[in-house]
């Protein structure tokens, strides 16, 4: 993936700047199932593809059954979940899967790292992603290729976290958009 910025809407008003940018790929986060048959129209309308945050899909369970239905209705780029049956299934479909780690503690660091190594997924979102010693860690680690985001909030700290390894940044901050298109 070359777009060291995604894009992440969370209402339809962002998500209509994230259109209208020169970005390719984007993340939607916080959705009803009911936007989900326009959001998808509207983004092949504007040949752009579309990753899920399955977990932030109203109205759906994060599941292997939900990650099925988005995969053969809305056929999109990519899934982001905390969950590895939703990883799993993403992978099984032939699209990208994003498993989403939070960097709590030690405890929940090793847990995480233990559910990936099962899951193997294309791609991890570290969060927070303003801690690029966190992100070199896990990268040295799992050697998987890793998006941060959250709590990402100056031009300096996209350029640390993309300093330390991680291969993009998924951010709501729309001046970050356009400082980075």
């Amino acid at each position: 993936m070359n777009q060291k910025i995604l894009p992440a809407s969370s209402n339809m008003k962002e998500f209509e700047k994230f259109l209208k940018s020169p970005y390719d790929i984007g993340v939607f986060l916080d959705m009803h199932i009911s936007q989900l048959k326009n959001v998808s129209q509207m983004a092949k309308a504007h040949n752009k593809k579309m990753i899920y945050h399955v977990d932030l899909i109203h109205g759906l369970k994060s599941d292997d059954y939900a990650a099925e239905y988005i995969c053969q209705e809305f056929k999109p780029y990519g899934l982001i979940s905390t969950k590895s049956s939703v990883i799993l299934k993403a992978k099984q479909k032939g699209v990208i899967a994003v498993q989403r780690i939070f960097l709590i503690d030690s405890h929940a660091l090793e847990k995480s790292y233990k559910l990936i190594e099962k899951t193997r997924p294309d791609y991890i979102e570290v969060l927070p992603g303003a801690m690029p010693w966190m992100i070199k860690e896990v990268n040295e680690r799992l050697n998987t290729p890793i998006f941060a985001g959250g709590l990402i909030r100056s031009e300096e700290e996209v350029k640390n976290a993309l300093g330390a390894g991680a291969a993009a940044i998924t951010t709501s901050k729309i001046e970050l958009w356009e400082r980075f298109s």
